[in-house]
């Protein structure tokens, strides 16, 4: 196994957390196949420079609080880039109930205040607000259950 290899992989994770997907994709870029690709995502992972578990929380809890994305939108977006389905439930573990609908309500009250001063009908305000959170990701049922609230 090649230690410059290795070192490099090493620091292209320790910038931040990545999948062995992510690795295994920038080990072929730097033309490390096969077996060879192998053995360094395992000795990465041995040495704790890639976790899985550790990436879905990590993700998982970041797009919640910074881009305010829905359980479903996160749930999805694990699983596209390949992590086991007890990765993504430890990652999912990461967002708090409470927190979840607080950050919903909150989302649907900034953009009712934007989409009030052009929406003068209200039902298509409800319509334009329950769309908006189904696309961050958001449970339709939670979402109607909100907008209810909201009035």
């Amino acid at each position: 196994m090649d230690r410059l290899i290795l070192q490099k992989a090493a620091s292209y994770c320790a910038y931040q957390e990545r999948t062995q997907d992510e690795v295994r994709q920038r080990l072929k870029k730097w033309n490390v196949w096969g077996e060879e690709a192998d053995e360094l995502i395992a000795e990465l992972i041995s040495m704790n420079y890639v976790s899985e578990e550790r990436f879905a929380k990590t993700y998982a809890g970041g797009k919640f609080r910074i881009k305010n994305w829905g359980r479903m939108k996160i749930r999805q977006e694990l699983n596209r880039r390949g992590l086991s389905q007890y990765s993504i439930e430890k990652g999912m573990g990461e967002i708090e109930d409470k927190a979840y609908v607080e950050g919903l309500r909150t989302l649907l009250t900034k953009k009712k205040t934007l989409l009030s001063k052009t929406e003068a009908d209200p039902f298509k305000l409800k319509q334009k607000l329950a769309r908006f959170a189904l696309a961050k990701g958001y449970e339709s049922e939670l979402v109607w259950q909100e907008l209810e609230k909201l009035d």
